[in-house]
């Protein structure tokens, strides 16, 4: 089962035809995306957050068409985006969770969600988490061997290591790497496929792939 959430990033990253095609899938609203995938035909299983980007006249309508939503105050221990992964998780243990609306805007917001899979609530999902925009799709990997097949409307694949890593290969990439470690983070930005797949492997930390297109059409 696949778990989408829409969080409150610029809509104009939203792959809108991508959200309105999984319109019968489970959606989890976070904040204004609530009131977004209302206007996108989509009733939301559950909204959450803190309600803070939603006006008064938004938040009437949501009370007026969902069934649940959960609030929170602006102060709190976990962010919105937090709050969504984490009840996507408790309630419906999904095998794939993708997030939209989670890049673009403020800078902060878009590491804390990059490294959210990393923290300790988030670690055994892992790898069935994927951030997703009009341009990019950023998806999780644990040491191992992986093939990876090319999105059509993608042009560029990066290999980033958000951990120390050891032993990373990227095996018939345009550009390929071998046995490389560092203590540090790292891109390997601006690869490309050279089939439509291609295979990297690692022995130890944690890397993402991001697939990503050259200009993401706004």
């Amino acid at each position: 089962m696949r778990v989408n959430l829409l969080v409150g990033g610029p809509v104009g990253l939203v792959p809108q035809e991508v959200v309105r095609a999984r319109q019968a899938e489970t959606w989890i609203a976070v904040d204004h995306g609530a009131s977004l995938l209302l206007k996108w035909g989509i009733t939301p299983a559950v909204a959450i957050g803190d309600f803070d980007s939603t006006s008064q006249a938004e938040f009437a309508r949501l009370r007026q068409h969902l069934a649940e939503i959960e609030t929170f105050p602006p102060a709190k221990d976990f962010t919105d985006t937090q709050l969504g992964v984490k009840l996507a998780i408790d309630r419906f243990q999904p095998t794939q969770i993708d997030i939209f609306g989670a890049t673009g805007g403020r800078l902060d917001h878009l590491l804390a969600n990059l490294y959210l899979p990393l923290q300790d609530d988030f670690r055994d999902y892992l790898d069935r988490i994927r951030l997703l925009d009009r341009g990019n799709t950023v998806s999780y990997y644990q040491p191992g061997s992986y093939t990876i097949t090319r999105e059509a409307d993608k042009d560029y694949l990066a290999f980033v290591n958000l951990t120390p890593v050891t032993g990373l290969n990227l095996v018939d990439e345009q550009y390929p790497l071998a046995d490389w470690s560092s203590s540090i983070p790292f891109s390997w930005s601006s690869n490309r496929f050279t089939a439509a797949e291609n295979h990297f492997n690692f022995a130890s930390g944690v890397v993402a792939v991001i697939q990503a297109a050259d200009r993401p059409q706004l």
